[in-house]
């Protein structure tokens, strides 16, 4: 008779482990036995005795019960971590003390249930090379370079890039080495988010060209932007705002300082799993004469190889209404090389 009583004690033991005590009652008038798992976004996730794993509608949820402690959110901030009860349509109770009673809410005013935790923001950015050597009839050696960092938060977004390319040529009559190109450029950008859409920037370019007789090139924007669209595969924001531009020339003494509007749009999109197009625009026209401008714009793609390593071709279009005496306002320069992700 003991050892019965024994069997009978393990097995219920062993129910009570496997068995989910976890329902969840429907509008439509059916119960669902199981587990909760978690909510997010009006999606509970609810793992099933009969079908598995579940997704429902918080909207098609009448209330809803848990056999152990769960952490639920509410929209005026809320945090509960108790176990909760069955109430009436549309509500759900948790439980009281022995001097307090139990508490409803409603079951409309849930924004979350056991939220997955957030990664921690980490840095993320990539590294390309580029290498040219020519041995022949010509003798050219050019070295090209290009970084990219961001780190993107609930709330905020920064960045940072940083370009530069230096290439030398030999003269077949006189051996003497002429620079075909020297060059570097950095920018970094500051958003923060207001909304999830709406957002306020400020950022800073800075610019030399040896090549262009520019000595350097100093802007710094303030101003907001719209996020349209912020997924994995298409990215695209617009930004309007306001800018102090600073140049000096090697070539001339003057300096030229003055403010400009600052338009532009930021574009990314996947054109396949492995390829990534990429593409910006900033417009500064100056406020006291709208025909003398600066317009930057950049275009490349990305083939990834590996989860790391990728190849890249851009091409960088730069437009000075003013530039220095006896340079060409257009100025467009081209990059390939071999990056590293990380």
């Amino acid at each position: 008779m003991c050892y019965r009583i024994l069997i009978l004690s393990a097995c219920l033991v062993l129910c009570a482990q496997i068995c989910y005590g976890d329902e969840i009652h429907l509008k439509n008038g059916d119960r669902i036995s199981g587990e909760i798992d978690h909510l997010v976004g009006g999606k509970l996730v609810f793992n099933a005795e009969a079908a598995g794993q579940v997704t429902l509608d918080l909207a098609d949820i009448q209330t809803f019960s848990s056999d152990e402690p769960i952490t639920v959110n509410l929209k005026d901030g809320t945090g509960l971590n108790q176990k909760v009860m069955s109430a009436e349509l549309n509500r759900f109770a948790i439980e009281g003390s022995v001097t307090t009673k139990a508490q409803e809410f409603a079951v409309s005013d849930i924004v979350s249930i056991n939220p997955p935790v957030k990664p921690i923001p980490k840095w993320t950015g990539d590294i390309a090379l580029g290498i040219t050597s020519t041995h022949g009839n010509t003798k050219t050696e050019m070295f090209s370079a290009n970084a990219n960092f961001s780190k993107r938060t609930e709330k905020d977004r920064t960045t940072v890039s940083t370009d530069y390319a230096k290439g030398k040529q030999e003269d077949p009559d006189t051996g003497e080495e002429v620079t075909i190109e020297d060059w570097w450029r950095a920018k970094g950008k500051y958003d923060y988010f207001f909304s999830k859409k709406m957002y306020g920037y400020i950022d800073g370019r800075y610019e030399k060209d040896a090549v262009a007789e520019l000595d350097r090139r100093m802007i710094i924007g303030l101003g907001a932007g719209y996020q349209w669209i912020e997924s994995d595969d298409m990215n695209f924001a617009t930004e309007f705002g306001l800018a102090s531009l600073y140049e000096k020339f090697d070539n001339q003494t003057d300096s030229n300082s003055e403010i400009t509007l600052q338009l532009g749009y930021n574009f990314d999109k996947k054109l396949r799993e492995n390829i990534k197009f990429v593409h910006d625009l900033t417009y500064y026209p100056s406020i006291d004469k709208f025909s003398d401008y600066y317009l930057t714009t950049t275009a490349g793609v990305r083939a990834d190889f590996t989860e790391t390593f990728f190849m890249t071709l851009k091409a960088i279009l730069n437009y000075d209404a003013t530039p220095a005496i006896g340079a060409h306002s257009t100025d467009v320069k081209y990059f390939l090389g071999l990056g590293y992700r990380f």
